[in-house]
């Protein structure tokens, strides 16, 4: 049985949801549920240091995989890949056993987001029972409480992956959480609970809380990057074409990261500043691909649309929201190092008495 605990607003923006999508299938009945994760078996998890998966690929020549050197852990939360069409698979949750939709996971984000973070940490990503993306329209209609019961049996998950990790894996090290989407509106609920003005916020390298809203003062304690070395705060971003204005969610007390300058202000920042975009498994970076500015009254990233459609075909319209962490892949990946290598100073600093 999950809880039944009232869930915070979930500002959710999901890419491709329109109004016309079926439905999911009958009503949510705890007792008809996918069977729970076993998080002490390596099968659970899309990503782990002790076994090869997609988040040790590496995409391009001059990257390097860090992972088993590494002082710092990075635990990832993927997005939404259930989205079959399928009656017999439109059910609220995802089963976790379901070996087409894990090997969907594992070669999309797991591969192409969570990979980022091979060249800083060592990738920790569950599998866990995902709300199917339809899931998502739910919340504005009759269904709204099944929609909260599916969301919270898949946080349910994410909980006790988390838990696991920090009694088998963690010991101490500092962590980088790092998210996409739905991983993302799980994310926002974990950290409330074990970092917001909780000791383990003491261990918080930084927080990539991507594809889904943060709202100002979502968190007690923990706030927005305002500069590229900062620890122990969140960044956050949605990206949408220049001059492109979402019907949803607009506001301007949404918390937007820059993700080429890591401020939150609303200089616009051309593209030299984009060290590298990886889209594709051809071992190529595109260098200087997006320009990046925030609408801080969308409470959005713009960017101008790429002149190489070709490399862009995945991108069908003028949300990128698919591309939020790839339009920028070697921003992320070098800023998610000087995060870690400034924790390390500072944590340094503080057992020797700042001598």
């Amino acid at each position: 049985m999950i809880a039944t605990k009232k869930l915070p607003v979930l500002f959710v923006f999901v890419l491709l949801l329109t109004s016309c999508q079926k439905k999911i299938i009958g009503f949510f009945e705890p007792d008809n549920t996918p069977l729970a994760p076993d998080y002490s078996q390596k099968q659970y998890w899309a990503a782990l240091p002790s076994k090869q998966d997609s988040a040790d690929v590496v995409l391009a020549p001059i990257l390097r995989d860090v992972q088993q050197e590494a002082d710092v852990d990075v635990f990832f939360l993927h997005p939404t890949t259930y989205t079959s069409k399928k009656k017999s698979q439109r059910n609220w949750n995802a089963p976790v056993n379901d070996d087409k939709l894990n090997q969907k996971t594992d070669g999309s984000t797991i591969k192409y987001q969570a990979s980022i973070f091979n060249g800083v940490g060592r990738v920790f990503a569950p599998r866990y029972r995902q709300i199917h993306i339809r899931v998502f329209n739910e919340f504005d209609t009759e269904r709204k409480t099944d929609a909260e019961k599916a969301t919270l049996l898949a946080y349910h998950d994410i909980k006790a992956a988390f838990e696991y990790y920090l009694k088998h894996y963690n010991n101490g090290r500092p962590i980088i959480i790092a998210s996409h989407s739905q991983g993302t509106v799980m994310a926002k609920l974990l950290m409330k609970d074990y970092f917001d003005g909780k000791p383990l916020q003491e261990q918080l390298v930084a927080a990539y809380l991507v594809g889904i809203i943060v709202p100002e003062g979502f968190f007690q304690y923990i706030l927005p990057c305002e500069t590229s070395n900062q620890t122990g705060c969140f960044t956050s971003w949605r990206t949408f074409q220049k001059d492109f204005e979402p019907k949803r969610y607009v506001s301007d007390t949404i918390i937007v990261t820059n993700p080429l300058s890591w401020t939150t202000d609303n200089i616009f920042v051309p593209a030299s500043y984009n060290k590298g975009a990886i889209i594709n498994d051809k071992q190529i970076i595109y260098n200087e691909l997006v320009d990046a500015q925030i609408k801080s009254e969308l409470g959005i990233l713009w960017i101008t649309r790429p002149k190489q459609p070709k490399q862009l075909r995945f991108f069908p319209s003028k949300n990128f929201h698919i591309g939020d962490y790839n339009l920028f892949y070697m921003n992320v990946r070098e800023n998610a190092r000087e995060r870690s290598e400034n924790f390390m100073v500072q944590q340094k600093n503080t057992q020797s008495g700042g001598k």
